[in-house]
C-alpha cells in the first residue's frame, strides 16, 4: 500500500453535497472518491501537457511541416468531414 498524507481544502457547498452524493450512490467513501478524483484530474492533465510539449517540440524541429489553411480544409473534406 502507498504512504498517505493528509490534505484538508475548503470545496464550494454545491460541490461537497455532489461529491457525497455520488459517494453514495457507488458505495465508496467520500474522501476515497476525492482521492480517485484528484488523482485522475492530475493524471489528465500530465497527459495534456506530455502532449502540449511532444507537439511544440515536433513543431519547433527543422523539417516541421506546416499546412495552409486551404490544405487542411481540403484534407478534412476528402476524409469525410465538413
Amino acid at each position: 500500500m502507498s504512504q498517505t498524507t493528509t490534505m484538508t481544502i475548503q470545496l464550494p457547498v454545491d460541490t461537497n453535497d455532489r461529491l457525497e452524493a455520488l459517494a453514495k450512490v457507488i458505495h465508496i467513501p467520500r474522501d476515497a472518491l476525492a482521492a480517485r478524483a484528484i488523482v485522475e484530474y492530475l493524471d489528465l492533465q500530465e497527459y495534456q501537457i506530455k502532449c502540449i510539449q511532444e507537439a511544440v517540440e515536433e513543431a519547433d524541429s527543422p523539417d516541421a511541416k506546416f499546412l495552409e489553411h486551404d490544405e487542411v480544409v481540403e484534407h478534412m473534406k476528402k476524409l469525410g468531414y465538413g
